[in-house]
């Protein structure tokens, strides 16, 4: 039997008391031992100290200057404002380089994102004497402001009573001939403004992206200033002479945890991801499949998925996913190497103005590799102006005078520069390679280059069946230059080679999504036909997908007609499965599909379309069908519209003026859509 220990001071009940089960003594010291422990706890953690909120100064200039430039440019003695509206960085290019124009005839400058600023004061500018308002201004898609701009385009639309007058403007349009609302934005913001009694000093101009933009501007900007000499009465200063807006710091004991080595925004934002996801803070998404889409040919064409799962990304059928690709690693190498520069140095480049908004021509610190390889444009052929301020490093007169001239407006340097740059398609370093006396300073050129941009893809999946997974469909550009190169383009070579593993280590992609309006039919009832040869039909299998789920869904789904075209049919056919399965299930009601090059005479979609134009007629015409058209925008798009014109004029008894109105009202009402490129 166990012993059993027992308090001497206390005796034992007797056998006919009902014994408690918790004394009032027990009770006490649990109460106390409780307490104490509580107690012990508390005082671990240190009291929080009550915040002591103290009265805020009277705002100053600093606080101010985000948002107001009236008080920016009277503090920093600037005259001229020019602002962008860039998409793809051009119009912010173009609108610094004017900026700095101005420091020639004796004026101040400064280039703005109407994003950033409150653009009702654009009415105070008559306070600041000798102002002038510059618009840089590009147009996106089918006619849209750029998304910086869409703020001040809403402005201008909502503010009918807003008293210009004293504001004296010019705009600089940056479009493409090839869309159908030719340079929207730019003459809008031209027209708008003189509505609203701004005073214009120079003509609208309007630069052609499938021409030559370059010339178009410089052409524009040489006639521009003298006229902007003239209005104000100024001459220039005849100071030619090259003009650093950073200057380099070179750091050499700096924590490496703060220098920048590829994040667009927020420093270490891809090690630690944060939502929103956006243009500035892009989400690193896994590359799960990555699988070449032709069976034969000289092209590869491929198809990729991205894992957006946990990201709160969210995206319709019909959007844009834009990627941050990054330059060849052998390009910047041999970069490094001509230039003799250490590409591992860490740098700045800091704004001499240290006022202005934009204190780096890209993140810093950081190396000079990342640079190169992550924030620079390093592939295309420089402008102008790159080539004007790089002359100053040639050591050969030669190579110094011809440089200049292609950067002039003379017919003689246009045509050097169309040839020797443009058409030879010479990148910065084919142009050093090709010129052995030019060997410019690496901070010079990298203040030079323009920021390596984002690339937007039409998303080739629809979020009802792939809501955590972003399907990109895109055919990889290479070929031979006429110097003999090979030129690889940027995004489609590195998205190529982003294998699902790649050494045992996931690929991934920064991207964010950029909503479009290219949507289906709000009801499902209503007709659809797509037009989509090559890599347009990406939008158009999400589209699919989505009609198909719809079906699944028990809705009922109007009819679904598809014209596709490709070269060969045992070569290019992409999704051929996926589509043959659509037609299947009933989910494609019509499969039309032109092999171009599989017969003597070529067969493209438009051929297809005149084939079943009662079909395309009855549809469009007698059942409220939506059109959507998907891939070249200079000559696929163009004919297809004409097609549609001559079925209008054929079934509908119309002339071509009346065809082409009862196309543009289809436009205005969202029945035609077009999602094309150039």
């Amino acid at each position: 039997m166990a012993d059993v220990e027992t308090d001497p001071t206390h005796p034992e009940p007797m056998a006919n008391e009902e014994e408690p089960l918790i004394s009032n003594l027990d009770l006490f010291l649990f109460t106390l031992i409780a307490g104490l422990v509580i107690y012990w706890f508390m005082s671990r953690k240190k009291p929080e100290p009550i915040p002591e909120f103290k009265k805020l100064d009277t705002p100053t200039a600093t606080s101010t200057r985000e948002t107001s430039f009236i008080e920016k440019m009277k503090k920093t003695g600037k005259n001229i404002i020019v602002f962008y509206g860039s998409q793809t960085g051009t119009a912010e290019e173009f609108a610094n380089r004017l900026s700095k124009d101005a420091q020639r005839y004796g004026m101040k400058g400064m280039a703005a994102d109407p994003e950033e600023y409150d653009m009702a004061e654009l009415s105070r500018l008559s306070e600041i004497e000798n102002s002038l308002a510059i618009f840089c201004m590009a147009t996106y898609g089918e006619g849209d402001p750029t998304d910086n701009a869409q703020d001040f385009y809403d402005w201008l639309q909502e503010n009918g009573e807003e008293d210009l007058s004293g504001v004296n403007f010019t705009v600089f349009g940056l479009g493409n001939k090839t869309y159908e609302h030719y340079n929207a934005m730019g003459a809008y913001v031209d027209k708008r403004l003189e509505e609203l009694g701004a005073k214009r000093i120079f003509d609208l101009g309007m630069g052609d992206d499938d021409s030559n933009l370059e010339d178009d501007f410089v052409s524009w900007r040489e006639q521009f200033w003298p006229a902007v000499c003239e209005h104000f009465g100024v001459e220039a200063l005849g100071d030619d002479s090259s003009i650093r807006q950073y200057e380099l710091k070179e750091h050499t004991d700096l924590n490496m945890n703060k220098v920048y080595t590829g994040e667009i925004g927020r420093i270490k934002s891809f090690e630690n991801q944060k939502p929103p996801f956006d243009a500035k803070n892009p989400f690193l998404a896994t590359v799960t499949v990555n699988r070449k889409l032709n069976k034969a040919g000289g092209r590869h064409l491929m198809h990729l998925e991205l894992d957006i799962t946990g990201s709160k990304i969210r995206y319709e059928s019909g959007d844009h996913v834009a990627v941050f690709p990054t330059n060849d690693t052998a390009l910047v190498i041999k970069l490094g190497q001509i230039l003799g520069v250490d590409l591992d140095s860490v740098i700045s480049l800091n704004n001499l103005d240290e006022e202005s908004n934009k204190k780096h021509p890209f993140p810093c610190p950081t190396s000079y590799r990342t640079a190169l390889t992550h924030y620079l444009d390093i592939t295309h052929p420089p402008r102008t102006n790159v080539l004007y301020e790089l002359a100053q490093y040639a050591s050969d007169p030669k190579d110094q005078e011809n440089m200049r001239k292609m950067a002039s407006s003379s017919p003689e340097g246009k045509a050097l520069y169309q040839s020797w740059v443009l058409d030879a398609c010479r990148n910065i370093l084919a142009i050093l390679e090709d010129l052995p006396s030019l060997r410019p300073p690496m901070d010079h050129l990298c203040e030079l280059l323009p920021r390596l941009q984002a690339r937007y893809y039409s998303i080739a999946s629809s979020s009802k069946i792939h809501p955590n997974s972003i399907h990109i469909c895109a055919v990889v550009v290479e070929y031979e230059t006429k110097t003999g190169r090979l030129h690889n383009g940027v995004a489609t070579n590195w998205l190529k080679n982003k294998t699902v593993v790649n050494n045992g280590h996931k690929s991934t992609v920064p991207m964010y999504i950029r909503k479009s309006q290219f949507r289906l039919p709000f009801k499902s009832t209503n007709p659809v036909i797509m037009v989509g040869p090559g890599t347009g039909i990406a939008p158009f299998v999400g589209f699919i997908q989505e009609r198909g789920w719809l079906k699944e869904q028990g809705k009922e789904v109007g009819e679904t007609v598809m014209f596709f075209g490709c070269r060969h049919k045992n070569e290019d056919f992409i999704y051929q499965e996926e589509l043959e399965e659509a037609k299947k299930k009933e989910v494609l009601t019509n499969l039309h599909v032109a092999f171009s090059r599989d017969q003597e005479q070529k067969v493209y979609v438009q051929h297809l379309m005149r084939n079943n134009k009662e079909d395309i007629w009855r549809l469009v015409h007698s059942q409220n069908a939506h059109i959507y058209i998907c891939g070249d925008a200079k000559n696929m798009a163009k004919d297809v519209q004409v097609a549609f014109y001559e079925i209008a004029e054929e079934l509908g008894g119309l002339t071509r003026t009346q065809a082409t109105d009862y196309i543009k009202k289809l436009m205005t009402k969202g029945r035609y859509s077009q999602d094309v490129w150039s």
